[in-house]
């Protein structure tokens, strides 16, 4: 069971018709912020990722569940519902339930809820006060609206994957995505924004109203310095590897043992790193003392530094670096993050109960609020686990 929502957004009820990431990241986001979310999943198969694993959740000896790790890490404090959306009890159902959301989520393609009579239009005609979020691919208008669009794509087209990967010089490589689905997650994020600013309007106003995210806009608008550096100044960026094209040194050192990062963001933390290294003189000389010089100058010095990282071992260096002020980390695999002592101290981890395991390990939100705390020590919902109680208090039999 969920526990009672706390919270920030106590009181806020959330419909949630989404499926994989960028839509349910965006809902347990409202969740972990004290939501109650409702989340319609079809019958027998539920959410697309109900089906992929492995790998799945481990039970207390370490053997499967059938329960996938990708699901319960996307979709923790929500309730679940199973509708057949192309039933028109369920459509009507759905539309009734709507009623009594404050927030609609969906991520259907364009035009496909309308069958059901489950599109913006018909729901804010008999709900003025609902807020009705659309994540798409491409977003809802334009030549591209109604196709098929995911995180690869998205990540391909708005040019993250052209600047992402090995230098270009570099002989046999490839454009490469980025390893974790970060366009599907940060369109979970701006939808949470603009719902919540669609909260404060609604206070204001009474009035509900559309939010359209597109996947590719997300991406565009996440290029940042790169989208700036082409259309202030022409600049079409490159795959530069580990190494940032405009600040010298930040980038990725081998070490003795392992690899860490180091971004000296300008000259003063420059030469703390020589001091550090015990080569203070390189800072001094000319061709590396400013940073515009090292970027002019990479080629000269950046076997200086290969030299320098490699004689010494990763704990060496992190330590060393952190204690002269020089901004420094080792590159971690994901259990090592997980035992990391920062990353323990701010709490990272819950452990919830958890039917299908016993109790089950999680992700925590990574917002901090003084006066109305998160909660995410809450459990992904079984299929259909809390059919009865939402059918019970929103009234349906």
């Amino acid at each position: 069971m969920v526990s009672e929502m706390s919270g920030p957004l106590k009181g806020i009820r959330v419909l949630d018709l989404t499926r994989v990431l960028a839509g349910p990241y965006a809902t347990q986001i409202l969740a972990d912020l004290g939501a109650e979310v409702i989340k319609v999943e079809r019958p027998e198969t539920g959410d697309d990722t109900r089906g992929w694993g492995p790998p799945y959740v481990k039970d207390a000896q370490g053997n499967d569940t059938a329960e996938t790790t990708y699901f319960a890490g996307c979709n923790r404090g929500k309730k679940s519902v199973v509708l057949d959306l192309s039933d028109a009890d369920a459509q009507k159902k759905v539309r009734e339930l709507a009623g009594q959301c404050d927030v609609l989520v969906e991520n259907y393609k364009v035009g496909d809820l309308a069958r059901y009579g489950l599109d913006y239009v018909v729901l804010h005609d008999l709900y003025p006060g609902l807020i009705y979020c659309s994540i798409t691919g491409f977003g809802q208008t334009g030549p591209y609206a109604e196709r098929a669009g995911y995180d690869p794509i998205a990540q391909a087209m708005c040019g993250m994957m052209s600047v992402t990967g090995e230098p270009e010089d570099k002989a046999d490589t490839t454009p490469q995505r980025v390893g974790v689905a970060v366009v599907d997650l940060m369109s979970g994020q701006y939808s949470v924004i603009g719902i919540l600013a669609a909260l404060l309007h609604r206070k204001e106003t009474g009035e509900g109203q559309h939010i359209d995210i597109g996947l590719l806009d997300v991406g565009v608008a996440s290029m940042a310095n790169i989208g700036s550096a082409y259309l202030g100044a022409g600049v079409v960026s490159k795959r530069n590897g580990g190494v940032h094209p405009s600040v010298m040194p930040s980038q990725v050192f081998e070490c003795a043992d392992g690899y860490v990062i180091v971004a000296a963001a300008n000259d003063a933390q420059f030469r703390k790193l020589c001091e550090a290294a015990g080569r203070p003189e390189i800072a001094t000389d000319e061709r590396f003392a400013t940073n515009s010089a090292r970027v002019r100058n990479r080629a000269q010095v950046t076997p200086l530094l290969d030299a320098i990282f490699r004689s010494r071992p990763v704990a060496e260096w992190s330590g060393a670096l952190a204690r002269a002020g020089v901004s420094c980390g080792p590159i971690l695999s994901i259990d090592k993050v997980f035992d990391d002592p920062q990353v323990r101290a701010r709490g990272m981890v819950v452990e919830v109960p958890y039917a299908p395991a016993g109790t089950l390990k999680m992700t925590a939100s990574p917002i901090r609020m003084s006066a109305t705390p998160l909660d995410s020590a809450k459990p992904p919902p079984l299929l259909g686990e809390h059919q009865q109680e939402v059918f019970r208090t929103t009234g349906f039999r």
